[in-house]
């Protein structure tokens, strides 16, 4: 489940076509967006530690954008490879980390009353390590065959709900604006670890029992054979 309406989401891919279309034909390397991306996110970061809420925000739904194109020029253009896809969730997470550390050094430096201070790095590091769970959570469900992209927090919607509030009111007085949307981001990340954690319990379970069901039919068949 995504909290992101589809035809927002499709609205949005539409709009982006033509550029997709235009770097296809320019053979742009699609791990060069991923770069680029990172960068702009890791510049997110900076801006949030030097107070400047609304550039980082700016840079934040920027590095978004990257983030979709360069997975749909990989596929478009035919470019797609196992390392691409490593190195873009790679990268994502060093940016993921830039842009909470950030947001913690603007809580540390007088972003929030000095009561909050404590409190607010917590979450904000509550926020980095479960957002990193939920990436983990997936890559490894992937690895073991399954797909796990169930999960009300995934990264669209953390980008969407940091950056376009922020772009629009800045951290809000005494940087409580800031501190909420983190703080539920936080909240989100966290269930949707649970979620994926349940989604793949139940897969595992379910595999579990076909195979018990198969394994079990020939014996009793050949139990019945036997009364008859």
């Amino acid at each position: 489940m995504s909290l992101i309406p589809k035809k927002l989401e499709k609205g949005f891919e539409a709009l982006l076509g033509p550029l997709v279309d235009w770097l296809i034909a320019r053979h742009v390397n699609p791990n060069a967006l991923t770069t680029i991306g990172t960068l702009t996110l890791v510049g997110s970061g900076v801006a949030f530690g030097m107070a400047e809420a609304r550039l980082g925000a700016f840079l934040l739904l920027l590095s978004g954008v990257f983030d979709m194109l360069d997975g749909r020029v990989a596929r478009g253009g035919e470019v797609a490879s196992k390392f691409g896809a490593f190195y873009d969730s790679t990268l994502d997470r060093v940016g993921e980390a830039a842009l909470y550390a950030g947001i913690a050094i603007f809580f540390m430096t007088g972003g929030v009353p000095g009561w909050l201070t404590i409190p607010a790095v917590v979450i904000a590091m509550s926020a980095l390590s479960f957002s990193l769970i939920v990436s983990y959570a997936r890559a490894r469900a992937e690895g073991l065959g399954f797909d796990c992209k169930v999960g009300i927090g995934q990264r669209a919607e953390r980008i969407l709900g940091l950056g376009a509030p922020i772009l629009f009111f800045d951290a809000g007085p005494n940087g409580y604006l800031l501190l909420g949307i983190v703080t539920l981001l936080a909240i989100l990340a966290f269930v949707t670890v649970i979620q994926r954690i349940h989604h793949v319990y139940k897969l595992t379970h379910k595999k579990r029992r076909v195979t018990q069901v198969r394994h079990a039919a020939p014996v009793l068949a050949e139990y019945q054979g036997k009364g008859e």
